[in-house]
């Protein structure tokens, strides 16, 4: 049995033999069954389809100024600093990529007061 465990281990069977079978039988059955056991915490990001617009302008030097619309920042305008700035970032990040960091934002609201765009001066 050890020899076999060996063999398995270092994959020295021949293709096409019935241990070579048993072991890519094995992995398939690891690949296809595995997602179905265990949680990896991979799901797909909610912010994966920007549904607006996006405006970026050049703020001088390595500074940007993105223009979200709100239906793509999903934070409440009273949310904490931080918890506002993590969304900003977050909706901004399939233009501007991972590697900015915001800086300051404002929002641009309609005649009843609610957002319709925010602002958001992020810089490199």
């Amino acid at each position: 049995m050890g020899k076999i465990l060996k063999s398995y281990f270092f994959w020295t069977y021949q293709r096409g033999s019935f241990h070579y079978d048993v072991m890519v039988t094995l992995i398939l059955v690891f690949i296809f069954a595995t997602p179905h056991m265990w949680n990896y915490g991979d799901k797909p990001r909610r912010d994966a389809g920007v549904s607006g617009p996006m405006q970026v302008v050049g703020d001088g030097g390595n500074g940007l100024i993105v223009t979200v619309q709100a239906k793509d920042v999903w934070v409440d305008t009273n949310a904490s600093e931080w918890t506002v700035r993590r969304a900003l970032h977050q909706a901004i990040e399939p233009v501007t990529g991972d590697a900015v960091a915001v800086t300051r934002w404002e929002t641009v609201d309609d005649a009843e007061g609610k957002p319709v765009v925010w602002k958001v001066w992020a810089h490199r």
